[in-house]
């Protein structure tokens, strides 16, 4: 796709990008009031213990690990564009059951695990198509350009969506406050459907020939484990995940009933944290070109991710802080490795199985979530809340060695235009 003259267009002046960029900016932001508000309505109103929050975070995770497999497999037969907008109107409706019940009286535990569940299943479906369908409105050379716009938005979201869902929290309480993450929903449906790019048609299979779910999805993991870079990647994001996940889990817990904050300033505080994603995209495309997409997707995960071992030192008063600059660090790093890592799996997969492909990664990647909450909170209940943080901050900055002792170590850039895999013998 360039201009009359050769160059390539401004990725500024595309049109469905930008609808789905706003669409998703907005609800990203709705997202991040419900990550501060759904285990505020089950710490404050319902009085979960520390193992019932675990449990809700495996819920609100589970699905990756149950579904992300065959999900994969079922993009790659639909059109993205079409389930993106019905998962975003169902999760209008599935979210918006929470302030809902809420209202009548009828709010249970039960209910939020349903819930949690539920939209997980549709997140799953939705951030499977969303990764297979963002291609066909880009240029390959203009994926980490448009990866590090939606990576810097989603960390925009991480600091409105937690600051003003600590506003509604204090002004309408937390289940009230997910109302506004059902109507973020609704409005990227309808972004969604501003978009005018038509996905490619996809070639009839012959009667008979049509492949099975199962060997799609083999065939998805197997083209993961032959390629070295993938490998590596989503080994490094299933150990992050597993440890990272935990402190998401309790950071809540512990700064409510440890140091004794108020949950207003709960979000404000994690808000803080999340500015290091936003300068991690906004920087990503300058350190990739100076330095490396390579070299810096592992030195931002083996050095510039250690202050987060200064979460678990945070204390009462300004001590505070030390919780929001172990963020920083942390969503700075992860963010400008993402890209990169993200950016060449779209680049290097076909066209036609990178929704299998991406479903793959994902299910090792974001497999371990619930893995990490149910062990975090398992953790908590038995050692103590501040000791599970340090068990968890230790091993999440320990996760950056895979992509240390990997081919990128010995790279200064991400081969993005490479499309295929090297066979290895025996694979499928």
């Amino acid at each position: 796709m360039t201009d009359v003259d050769g160059r390539r267009p401004s990725i500024w002046r595309h049109r469905d990008f930008l609808l789905l960029w706003g669409g998703q900016t907005v609800s990203e932001m709705g997202s991040q009031i419900t990550v501060l508000a759904l285990p505020l309505v089950a710490v404050v109103l319902l009085e979960a213990s520390a193992l019932q929050v675990g449990l809700l975070a495996a819920a609100e995770t589970s699905a990756y690990l149950l579904v992300a497999l065959p999900a994969g497999a079922i993009v790659d037969r639909v059109a993205k564009h079409r389930l993106m907008i019905w998962c975003d109107l169902a999760l209008f409706l599935v979210i918006g059951s929470v302030p809902l019940a809420h209202v009548v009286g009828a709010l249970t535990l039960a209910q939020l695990y349903v819930v949690a569940l539920v939209s997980s299943v549709l997140s799953v479906f939705f951030a499977v198509a969303y990764q297979a369908y963002l291609p066909v409105l880009l240029d390959r050379a203009q994926l980490i350009d448009g990866n590090a716009k939606l990576a810097a938005s989603r960390s925009v979201a991480q600091i409105a969506g937690p600051s003003t869902g600590a506003g509604l929290v204090t002004l309408v309480g937390a289940a009230g406050a997910m109302a506004a993450d059902a109507l973020s929903f609704a409005l990227s449906a309808g972004s969604l459907t501003a978009i005018r790019t038509r996905e490619p048609r996809r070639p009839r299979a012959e009667p008979g020939r049509r492949p099975t779910l199962r060997s799609q999805i083999r065939e998805g993991l197997a083209y993961v484990v032959r390629d070295p870079i993938l490998r590596n990647s989503v080994a490094f994001n299933g150990t992050a995940n597993f440890f990272v996940i935990m402190v998401e889990t309790l950071g809540p817990l512990f700064l409510i009933r440890t140091l004794h904050l108020r949950p207003g300033l709960v979000g404000l505080l994690l808000a803080l944290g999340a500015v290091g994603g936003v300068a991690g995209g906004v920087a990503a495309r300058y350190l990739a070109r100076k330095v490396g997409s390579a070299r810096i997707s592992w030195i931002s995960m083996t050095v510039l991710s250690l202050p987060g071992l200064l979460i678990p030192m945070a204390g009462p008063g300004w001590w505070v802080l030390l919780f929001g600059f172990g963020w920083i660090s942390w969503t700075f790093s992860s963010t400008v490795a993402g890209i990169s890592l993200t950016s060449y799996r779209q680049a290097a997969c076909p066209p036609d199985m990178l929704g299998r492909v991406s479903a793959a990664a994902r299910w090792i990647t974001w497999g371990t979530l619930p893995l990490g909450g149910l062990a975090g909170g398992a953790l908590a209940t038995a050692l103590g809340v501040r000791t599970t943080l340090w068990i968890a901050v230790i091993g999440g900055c320990c996760a950056g060695l895979w992509l240390f002792f990997s081919p990128l170590r010995g790279l200064r850039d991400i081969p993005l235009g490479k499309l295929e895999p090297e066979p290895l013998g025996g694979m499928p």
